[in-house]
């Protein structure tokens, strides 16, 4: 459209600038809502971290059922890629569902060295992330992005309050076992954040790993009076079978975050996991609306109790619906939808849900234990908060503004 005869540009002076500027704006045709939203999911769904990609899978696909199949009013459509635990294939992948696909946002990443692999391509894109699981120190600190929103915690986070309780309850020597991976170095460097007693040993596996004769025998070796694992999915169900096949049980206890005592692992590995601690964000046995129906249905849906990869899949569906309805659709609208997402409009399972200046959340985390619920099931029972309103300690390295 050309400039009306005032507003040639020889005759514009600073004024006329201002004018011209403003009117074109008037005459700027607003972003429309959007006939649908298309969702990138993006996950471990084979191998042996499989359990944990279809647990945040199943988790986003119940809370598109309470919507309706709709995310903030739009019919919505998921489009599943599975990443096989490989940041190659998980590069290709997420390049179809940009390039080819064209969504509008995308989620679902389990293990950190696949969000890094994955980030810059994604960002670069201009598309929302919003991880369900996924968050390496890097993005939490001077890599943050505007784009990244995670609605889980920061790897370090349940790290941290294992530390401190096992400090508090007194253990003065303790070996640390992690996979060689980003998320593994975050979960050892969180723990010795608060941990003040002796560090026996700190022993890195192989991601993926199945078999802990050597380690085992080297933990041992050590003689500690408490042993902290962080080993997701099928690494931490063989481990526990093997610890305790072994015999350490008896003189070590045994500690770990909330995925790796969670249901997926009690599910598999039964009694030999009584008496185990974890820290964790969730619970089932929160007591909040959100949660209780979640819960419920989560158990109707799929015959077996929600894990906290679920709930943070049920959660990345829901902040995805708060912010969409908060545009009201109009998705193209990307700084209007970046800031919807930050303000976080939606009732999480946890209850009250905040991002910090890096866009990790800052909540509570609680000690849980594993016991026998009323109807004799091997589960977890929340026993107290370990941190109140806990921020990350990379948040002051974002300056993101």
């Amino acid at each position: 459209m050309s400039l009306p005869r005032l507003f040639r540009k020889q005759d514009l002076t600073p004024t006329f600038a201002v004018a011209a500027a403003l009117a074109l704006t008037a005459l700027a045709p607003a972003a429309q809502a959007a006939d649908k939203i298309k969702v990138g999911m993006l996950s471990t769904l084979s191998g042996a971290g499989a359990g944990l990609g279809v647990d945040i899978r199943d988790g986003f696909n119940l809370a598109l059922k309470h919507k309706g199949g709709k995310l903030g009013g739009l019919p919505a459509e998921v489009v599943i890629a599975d990443d096989q635990q490989n940041p190659d294939v998980a590069k290709q992948a997420s390049d179809r569902l940009l390039k080819r696909d064209k969504v509008d946002v995308m989620t679902g990443v389990v293990f950190s060295n696949i969000m890094l692999a994955v980030g810059p391509t994604v960002f670069d894109s201009k598309t929302p992330y919003v991880s369900a699981n996924a968050g390496p120190s890097q993005y939490a600190g001077e890599q943050c992005n505007p784009y990244f929103f995670n609605v889980a915690w920061q790897n370090d986070n349940l790290h941290e309050a294992v530390g401190k309780v096992v400090t508090d309850k007194g253990f003065k020597k303790v070996v640390l076992i992690a996979p060689n991976y980003p998320a593994g170095k975050d979960a050892i460097t969180g723990f010795k954040r608060f941990y003040k007693g002796a560090v026996a040993d700190e022993i890195f596996t192989k991601l993926g790993q199945l078999d802990y004769a050597a380690e085992l025998a080297q933990a041992r070796a050590a003689k500690p009076d408490a042993m902290y694992i962080f080993l997701p999915g099928g690494m931490g169900i063989n481990f526990i079978k093997q610890f305790v096949g072994a015999g350490l049980s008896r003189d070590i206890t045994l500690f770990g975050p909330g995925f790796s005592a969670d249901e997926d692992v009690i599910k598999a590995v039964g009694e030999p996991m009584l008496g185990m601690f974890n820290s964790s964000h969730w619970a089932h046995d929160m007591d909040n609306a959100a949660n209780k129906q979640f819960v419920a249905d989560f158990q109707k849906e799929y015959g077996r109790l929600p894990s906290l990869y679920a709930s943070q899949g049920y959660d990345a569906a829901m902040l995805i619906d708060g912010a969409v309805a908060d545009v009201k659709g109009r998705i193209e609208d990307k700084p209007a939808l970046l800031k919807a997402l930050k303000a976080a409009h939606f009732s999480s399972v946890r209850g009250a849900f905040k991002f910090n200046n890096n866009q990790y959340p800052v909540q509570d985390y609680y000690l849980r234990i594993i016991g026998k619920d009323a109807q004799g099931r091997v589960t977890n029972k929340t026993l107290g908060k370990i941190f109140s309103q806990h921020a990350d300690a990379y948040a002051p390295l974002c300056k993101m503004k």
